[in-house]
């Protein structure tokens, strides 16, 4: 066997393992409405400015215009550059 012959074949077997891969993944037969998806998970566990961010990261580029997505990111910045609460000084157990 030549280097085309062997080049082609690797090739036809390529092209074969892929259209078998993607007819199986298009036939599973899986509930994909019933998994839920990251920003409802996260929506759901989290306090309600995280879900007022998720809803203001889904507006996209209208989020920019939105005043209640604005007061919300602002909320969210003072939060995460508001000062760490000083460290409680306990005294040493001897």
């Amino acid at each position: 066997m030549d280097g085309k012959m062997l080049a082609r074949l690797g090739a036809v077997v390529f092209v074969a393992v892929t259209v078998v891969a993607t007819a199986l993944e298009l036939t599973r037969k899986e509930d994909r409405s019933a998994i839920p998806s990251v920003g409802q998970s996260e929506a759901g566990s989290a306090d309600s400015l995280r879900g007022d961010l998720i809803r203001c990261r889904e507006l996209g580029e209208a989020g920019t215009r939105d005043p209640a997505c604005l007061r919300i990111w602002a909320e969210n910045r003072r939060r995460f550059l508001a000062p760490a609460p000083p460290a409680i000084d306990r005294p040493e157990a001897r």
